[in-house]
Order: C-alpha cells, then structure tokens, then sequence
C-alpha cells in the first residue's frame, strides 16, 4: 500500500461505475506524478527510459474514454470502455500488458456486482490474460505483480467469512495491493538485470501503483504520493546488447490491427520468429500489437497480411536509449492537417505533428515534439479539437523542466499568421504575446462538402451541399464550390483587411482561382498569398489579416 496512508474513510460496499471512474482518474494522476521516477528504474526489455510515461498515458487514455461517457452509464458500458479506452491508447511493452490486465478485470466485473469475490475473479483474469498475452513470459515483470495480487485476493476473500459487503471488498483490494508492493520488491532478484542495475522492474512499479490506487477508492483512504523504490547507488543504465537476446533488435513496432481471431493467431507465430518482447492484446476484432524486431517493415507487413494496421508507431531503440530526450533553446510545435500544410510549417522552422482531418493527433505524438522542439516551447494546436491533447502534452512536459506555453490557435491560418511573428531572440512571454496577438487578429474560413445531415447556423444542411464556414460558424450553404468559396471569402474582409491567404485542398485549384480572379476586380487593394495544403475533406482554407 501507500507508504503514507491517510485515515481511511467508509469502504464502498461494491465496486460501481462511479468508483470505475474514480480508479482510472485516481491513477492516472498517480502514475503522472511518479512517472519520471518509475522511468528511471526502465532496465528491461530495453533502457529506453519511458514506461512510467506510457504507463501514464496508457491509464490517461482510459480515464478520457470514461470522461466521455454520460454520468449514468450501467457497469457494462464503464467496464467495456476503461478497457477499450485502455486498449487504443495502450503504449509500450508494460502498457499494453496492463491495458490486458483491466479488459480481464472487465470480462468479469461487466455482469457482476462487484464485491469482494467478483474482485477476486476479476484479478484471477487479469493476470491470467496479462500472462497469456506475452510471448515468452519472464518473472520478475509486472506479470509476477499481478500474479501475486491474484493470489492474495484469493486467500483474502476465502478468509473473509462473517464480514459484510464492504469489508469483504476492501479486505481483498488492500490484500491484493499490499501482495503487489512485496511482489514488487522480490523483482530485483527475479531478473538478473535488475539485481545488476539495483533496480526494481518499471513495468511491476506502475501495476503497483495501479492496484494501490484500486484500494484506495475501495477503501476511501487516498494520499498524495505513491511510493516508488530508488534505485541502488550503483544503478547505472546498460546499454543494448547488456540484456541478453532481448537487445539484439533495432525496432520497437506497435499498432492497432483489425483483424479476426485466427489470422492474430498466425500473426503472434510469424512476429515471434521476427523478434521478441512480443505483446498481443485485445478481442472483438480489435486488437494492439508490440514487438521489437530488426525489420520494422517486415513486422509491419505482418500485420497487413493479418488484417488492417493503423495507428503504426515505430521507434528505434538504441536511439531512444542514447539520444538526448529533447532539443536545446526556443522552439515552436505546430500540427498539420496535410503535407503542403506540413511543409510550411517546417519551412517556417516549427516541430510539426501531422494528424488527419477530423481527427486528433496522439498526446505521445505531441510530447516527443515538444521535448525536441527545446526548452522553451510554443504550441500551435490549428484546431479546436487539437487544444485538450495538446495541453496534456505540455502538462507532461512542464514537469520535465520545459516551459510551454499552448496558444488559442483554432485554424491553420492563425498558426500561421503566429509563426510569421515568431523572434526567438525576444523573451519567451513576449514572444508567445506577439504570436497570439497576431493569431488573434487573423479570421479563418474555410469550404467545406457536407457527407451527412445536419442541422446548421446557416440552416439545414444535406450530404453534397457546399458549406463556408467562418471564424467555425457556418455562414452560407450552397452548390457551387467556387461560388461558396467567393462569397465566404469576400464576407470576411474589412476595410481594414490587408492580407488574405488560401490554401488549396487536395482536389485542386479551381476555388482558390476564383477567389483571386474575383479579389483583382473587387479589392485591389489587398494582398493575396496561396499555398498548397494537401489536406482532405477541406477544398479551400481562408485567413484574413
């Protein structure tokens, strides 16, 4: 348990949907406040120095997912969605083993009530899933953490006899947890590794830390730091090749895969002749996979003979165990929906993290551009949807030493119009002022092609209809691309504008042309500046300065 435990409040009687959600709160937080100290126990497999981080994101993805649900969602759907949640965000080795361990804890809890048996069970799963889920098993990992835990909850709940509900519940979680912290101290001689490096396992850490967590909410008892053993003064990182077979691969690969039952089945034996630290998890058609290799490609292909890869993330190990962890001076981090988007950006000197239309880029995606663009960082998120992920990517990163600053930027347009006023030789505030005055007075529009029905400020809108869209309210519907992109262009200018900007989607030029043509005639007076964008979905994008 917690090396400083509060006085304990009521015990609840059952694990319910309200406490699911507290759980994966609770460790979320826990984790990102030790997550630097578990990184620096990262011995193995690899030293890459980062699963306290994406154990941390693994349960960050969790609780967002559960955010996301109405506040009287039943027990199926809380339990399905922490796993699911746990499931698509999982990030390296340990992460994707804990995101099995709480889709077997969901198996069991969805249908139950949640009393101490049904933890019992629950745990019982998790860490046969977890174990199950792991090519070639090693003890001294999270897998002996969680199998430790199984047990004590089994002995707590057959020697819970005559107690009521909640201290049947609270019996087995503060049984379980405390199992996990001595399972946790006994890794250091499980795996010659750590007993070299005087470390205990970082994988083992986190779970650790997870069921603390569990039973703090079981039994209303929670603290404000989780203990996370120090490694031994002789601790000194080793280096690929130090661990034994486990370092001979160059590759971590991971991705989501779409795919049936039977084609993962021969994908875990093709993947386990390519490499090692082999992690496949998941059920329903939806599965997470990890695996280092020596041919990224090749594991790659793999998946798409198996079904659909997305989301594919490929590191190189001995890089990520040497490299410097972030770049040096002031930088800016842009993201980018498009390659000629892209482009600019980077011709402009920014970090860039592209993302697809309509959709958001990863928190880990963000955060390593961070560390990369410097010590003092400007974020451009260019959408509104975008401003969440990347002010969970700064939070992570002011805690690592780096000053970030996330400026309102809602459209590509208005990063751009901050990126011109970047001076990194003026102090960082100032300049962070300058760049959002300047996005502040840059309007955006853009055209849009409706796929759906909907209902809009400008009135209803079917599939095929044409859409201008200004400063994110839609102000015309129509037929015409080239006639809606005129028309939203010129409601946009002022007397007082002087600049506009058009940015061509990747089904041409024919709007932007218009536009220009009917400016030349209309205002003289102002300044016009295209670039190629590339982006989808979006046929012409719109700033005014």
């Amino acid at each position: 348990m917690p090396s400083q435990p509060a006085d304990a409040g009521e015990s609840l009687r059952i694990l319910d949907p309200a406490a699911v959600r507290r759980w994966a709160g609770l460790c979320a937080e826990a984790l990102g406040r030790v997550r630097a100290e578990i990184d620096a126990l990262n011995v193995f497999p690899v030293p890459d120095g980062d699963t306290g981080t994406n154990l941390h994101l693994t349960m960050l993805s969790a609780a967002e997912a559960l955010d996301g649900l109405p506040h009287d969602a039943d027990a199926e759907t809380t339990w399905g969605t922490l796993a699911h949640g746990a499931l698509i965000g999982a990030r390296g080795n340990s992460g994707v083993i804990v995101s099995q361990a709480l889709r077997g804890m969901a198996e069991v809890l969805k249908p139950a009530k949640g009393v101490g048996r049904d933890l019992r069970e629950a745990l019982a799963r998790a860490a046969e899933l977890a174990r199950s889920a792991v090519a070639r098993p090693v003890e001294g990992t999270v897998l002996s953490v969680l199998s430790a835990a199984a047990r004590a909850a089994q002995e707590a709940e057959e020697a819970a006899d005559g107690l009521d509900a909640a201290g049947e519940l609270a019996e087995v979680a503060r049984s379980a947890a405390s199992a996990a912290r001595a399972a946790l101290g006994r890794t250091t001689e499980q795996l010659d590794v750590l007993s070299r490096n005087g470390v205990v396992d970082a994988g083992a850490a986190g779970m650790t830390v997870v069921l603390e967590s569990l039973a703090a909410v079981i039994t209303d008892s929670y603290v404000g730091r989780y203990e996370v053993p120090a490694p031994a003064a002789r601790f000194t990182p080793v280096g690929p090749g130090e661990h034994g077979h486990v370092e001979e691969f160059g590759y971590e690969v991971m991705f989501l895969l779409d795919a049936d039952e039977a084609a993962v089945a021969a994908l875990r034996e093709e993947l386990d002749r390519l490499g090692d630290s082999l992690v496949v998890v998941g059920g329903d058609g939806l599965w997470n996979v990890h695996v280092h290799v020596d041919d990224a490609g090749a594991a790659v292909e793999a998946g798409m003979r198996a079904g659909r890869p997305h989301r594919v993330k490929i590191a190189y190990l001995e890089a990520a165990a040497h490299a410097p962890r972030r770049g040096q001076g002031r930088g800016v981090v842009a993201v980018a929906a498009g390659d000629g988007i892209a482009r600019l950006f980077e011709r402009a000197g920014a970090v860039v993290v592209r993302r697809e239309p309509g959709s958001s880029p990863a928190l880990g995606a963000v955060l390593d551009a961070i560390r990369q663009a410097g010590t003092e960082v400007a974020v451009l998120p260019n959408d509104t949807g975008v401003n969440a992920v990347a002010m969970g990517a700064a939070a992570i990163a002011r805690e690592e030493g780096v000053v970030v600053s996330v400026l309102p930027t809602k459209a590509t347009v208005q990063g751009l119009a901050a990126l011109a006023v970047h001076d990194p030789l003026r102090r960082f505030d100032d300049d962070v002022v300058a760049m959002t005055d300047s996005a502040g007075h840059a309007r955006h529009g853009h055209v849009w092609v409706a796929d759906r029905e909907a209902m809009t400020s400008a009135g209803l809108c079917r599939p095929g209809d044409v859409l201008g869209v200004i400063d994110g309210d839609v102000a015309l519907i129509g037929s015409d691309v080239e006639a809606v992109a005129v028309t939203t262009a010129s409601r946009m200018l002022s007397a007082a504008s002087e600049l506009v900007t058009l940015i061509l989607g990747a089904d041409g030029d024919r709007p932007a042309r218009a536009v220009r043509e009917h400016l030349a005639s209309a205002r003289p007076d102002l300044e016009t500046v295209v670039h190629e964008g590339g982006q989808g979905g979006y046929p012409l994008l719109i700033g005014v300065e």
